[in-house]
């Protein structure tokens, strides 16, 4: 049996870390768009805490001076992270509203955190991503697909795509086809 989100929100396998950033969605803002991202802290470092701190609202800006950069964005929280070993951690529920995308739109509609699910890769825009985090991040949105019927393969989306010009991730080495290929290979099955 694969992934569940369970009636509160939380992806079966998943690590819970809960974080603080959150809140509710707006009543009338149906769940129907997943937003891929990628993060590394510092910028292309993996492993440790730092990304944990972060979401957690715990970073300390004193501990390395991109961390000043960071803390000056203020309050950001995502849903889910997969590791570059695989490890998924949540930090928000799927239900609630995490604080990934910022200033945003997709089809013609603002504030994406709204309406969306985000999912964090641990990685940067310049190096490939591991087949793991393939396999994992396949198995967690095929979870959502089954959860929020109104979200489909079609509404899956990068961050770049919905904040052109701000964002980058989740990069030119995140493998578009190979991704799709996997949950579409699934559904198929």
């Amino acid at each position: 049996m694969g992934m569940r989100v369970d009636a509160a929100g939380w992806l079966s396998g998943a690590v819970q870390r809960p974080s603080p950033w959150c809140d509710d969605r707006p009543a009338d803002a149906p769940i129907d768009l997943l937003v891929i991202h990628n993060i590394s802290l510092p910028p292309g470092e993996f492993g440790g805490q730092w990304i944990d701190d972060l979401f957690l609202g715990r970073l300390d800006p004193a501990a390395h001076p991109y961390f000043v950069v960071a803390a000056a964005a203020g309050p950001v929280s995502t849903h889910l992270l997969v590791r570059r070993d695989g490890q998924l951690v949540q930090y928000v529920p799927c239900g609630r509203r995490a604080w990934h995308a910022g200033r945003s739109s997709y089809d013609g509609r603002e504030r994406c955190n709204d309406f969306s699910i985000g999912i964090e890769l641990e990685g940067t825009d310049d190096l490939p991503f591991e087949p793991i985090q393939y396999r994992v991040l396949t198995n967690c949105t095929l979870a959502i697909l089954g959860c929020y019927p109104a979200m489909t393969p079609a509404r899956i989306t990068g961050h770049s795509d919905i904040a052109p010009g701000r964002k980058t991730d989740p990069g030119p080495c995140f493998d578009w086809g190979l991704y799709r290929g996997m949950i579409l290979d699934s559904l198929v099955v």
